[in-house]
């Protein structure tokens, strides 16, 4: 193929913990100081990369970030060694010492929002990291998500990198979680669909009362600006905050798209009409698929608990499309009927798999949150860090840097362990080694 659409999966780090820090995110509140299992999950996550580029798509990993973020704590006053802001921070406000260990950089879908060549003024991909500021354990995670993806794709003849926006609530951006793109042909010019919360300098208009909305209208407006966009290839969508306020934190827990199919839950958007059809009228044709569905197939409550939405919905090479779910969706009756009956309906769903990543979603992330979207040209796939690929030896090297540097289960109290610190920075250090990607961590400064 000569187009398609590659998936980069954000690798567990080493100290993946449950520590519930998610206000909206019901799975990480309800999991909050659970015993994590690192290795466990790191394996998981490379199982799930591996079996899709054995099925033949192109997959990608990005890194972890460093945690515990020590930087991060000395700008919040701890001093002295490392071991000792470890130790200070931990006994004297340890709710900001766990924020500096979350792993949640994991979660790719939220790394960044990306606009393939096909849609941006120069012709290029554009890359703005999110900013994710309505948490304050994600918000320290974009300068380093930066080096990252600069390290990845560092090709300037083909990829554009911004910084991200500025770090208030009004600006406030959750990355692709709340963007889709859409599609006849990966290369060709689409429509890209950036779903939001709020509009953060109107508050006279519809917002949640209960949960936080985390993208704002203005940090949408602002992403289509920086990369280059026309009118003619953007729709505004808002996400029903009656659905935000039932625990769906970023629009890919109630709704996934690609190319031709949006899929997604009745009560996902505000103005579902309207979307449509502004949608429809930008694509220029009506060969598309609108799979909504029903309360009465499927309650809010049990899409969010079995992450349907969450799934990945990725073009095969023999051009059927597949949905990648989670095994919470396989042991949820009504989840696994209708997912069951859809694959077998008139719509380009033809394929469903199943996969274990049981402690991603502990923590409140599917394998949509694993991954990152890059619609690319062959010729873009060239110039990309070739290292960050995933294939039968990468894969292996990555099994065995796991093996080698990870710890089989954390407790709360483990964060605080000087060693684990050290066990990180090694392991990190290593693992920019294996990807080729240069000093990208504060610590090789």
């Amino acid at each position: 193929m000569q187009e398609f659409e590659a998936n980069f999966d954000g690798l567990v780090g080493p100290t993946h913990n449950y520590a519930g820090l998610s206000f909206g995110n019901v799975a990480s509140k309800n999991n909050a100081n659970a015993v994590s299992h690192p290795k466990q999950a790191a394996l998981q996550g490379l199982q799930k990369m591996k079996a899709l580029a054995d099925m033949g798509m192109v997959q990608g990993v990005l890194a972890p970030q460093e945690r515990p973020d020590i930087y991060s704590l000395r700008r919040l006053g701890f001093s002295g060694t490392d071991a000792n802001v470890m130790a200070q921070a931990y006994k004297e406000a340890p709710h900001i010492f766990l924020a500096c260990c979350s792993a949640s950089s994991m979660w790719t879908a939220n790394a960044a929002t990306v606009s393939p060549s096909g849609d941006t003024a120069d012709s290029k991909i554009h890359f703005t990291p999110a900013n994710l500021t309505n948490k304050y354990h994600r918000s320290i995670e974009p300068e380093v998500t930066g080096n990252i993806l600069k390290a990845t794709f560092s090709d300037s003849n083909h990829f554009v990198h911004h910084r991200h926006l500025p770090e208030n609530e009004h600006f406030g951006d959750e990355g692709a979680a709340n963007h889709t793109r859409f599609c006849s042909n990966y290369d060709a010019k689409g429509v890209e669909l950036f779903v939001y919360g709020r509009h953060a300098f109107d508050e006279s208009k519809p917002a949640p009362s209960k949960y936080p909305a985390r993208q704002s209208f203005e940090a949408c407006q602002a992403i289509a600006r920086l990369h280059g966009l026309s009118e003619d290839s953007v729709v505004y969508a808002q996400q029903n905050p009656k659905v935000i306020d039932s625990g769906v934190f970023h629009n890919d827990v109630i709704a996934v798209g690609n190319q031709n199919v949006l899929f997604y839950h009745q009560e996902a958007f505000l103005d579902a009409e309207g979307m449509k059809k502004e949608l429809l009228d930008k694509l220029g044709h009506d060969d598309f698929h609108f799979i909504e569905v029903s309360s009465q197939e499927v309650s809010v409550d049990d899409a969010v608990k079995s992450y349907l939405f969450n799934t990945q919905l990725i073009r095969l090479p023999n051009n059927n499309m597949a949905i990648i779910a989670p095994k919470e969706c396989e042991k949820n009756s009504a989840v696994n009927h209708y997912l069951t009956k859809l694959i077998n309906q008139n719509t380009p769903v033809k394929e469903l798999y199943f996969f274990d990543v049981k402690q991603s979603m502990q923590n409140g992330g599917g394998p949509a949150c694993l991954r990152l979207r890059v619609a690319m040209t062959k010729q873009e796939q060239l110039a990309v860090n070739q290292s960050t690929f995933i294939n039968d030896d990468s894969y292996a090297s990555l099994c065995a840097w796991v093996n080698k540097h990870y710890r089989d289960e954390l407790k709360a109290e483990d964060l605080a362990d000087p060693q684990l610190l050290i066990e990180s920075r090694t392991a990190l250090d290593e693992l920019s080694q294996i990807l080729n990607l240069g000093s990208v961590y504060p610590f090789q400064k």
